[in-house]
């Protein structure tokens, strides 16, 4: 069986300990990657971003292209493993800052859905922090839902909108 190919997002706005920067925890967590069947192709250059929601920490962003033979739950499991060694713990605040977030945007099977799992991610297409990264290892990919490739979505969520007149 072919590897599935998938389009991760990654990003971190907490120090760590052994890795330093949320930059340094970036570098380190796509050298985590790149292991136990999981192969690393390509990855972005990092970002800045301002956060969602309640945290007041800037986050560094990423992408990564991987090929594994793990399925999309095999895969998230493998993810969410990656995390837990970095430091990262459930039941925290929804948004709130963290030491590494890991997500399945895309992966070259289409859509899935599953208890815990969507693929592709449900807000991807409303994230410059993950369409930016992500346009620049797969600018042809095609969302499974829209048929948009990631350089479409990208240039509508980014294009400059008309200010509405006075009346």
């Amino acid at each position: 069986m072919a590897p599935w190919c998938y389009v991760i997002a990654l990003g971190s706005n907490v120090r760590h300990h052994g890795h330093g920067s949320p930059e340094g925890v970036l570098a380190a967590a796509l050298l985590a990657l790149d292991a136990n069947g999981i192969r690393l192709v390509s990855a972005s250059r990092l970002m800045r971003s301002a956060p969602l929601g309640p945290s007041r920490r800037r986050y560094a962003n990423g992408a990564a292209l991987i090929e594994t033979r793990l399925d999309p739950p095999e895969l998230l499991d493998a993810l969410k493993a990656i995390e837990r060694r970095f430091g990262r713990t459930r039941g925290g605040q929804r948004w709130g800052s963290r030491v590494l977030d890991l997500d399945v945007v895309l992966w070259s099977g289409g859509p899935w859905a599953s208890a815990g799992l969507i693929v592709p991610h449900p807000a991807f297409r409303d994230r410059t922090f993950v369409l930016a990264p992500a346009l620049s290892i797969a600018p042809r990919w095609r969302d499974p839902l829209t048929g948009l490739t990631l350089r479409q979505l990208h240039s509508r969520l980014t294009r400059p909108r008309p200010l509405p007149r006075a009346r």
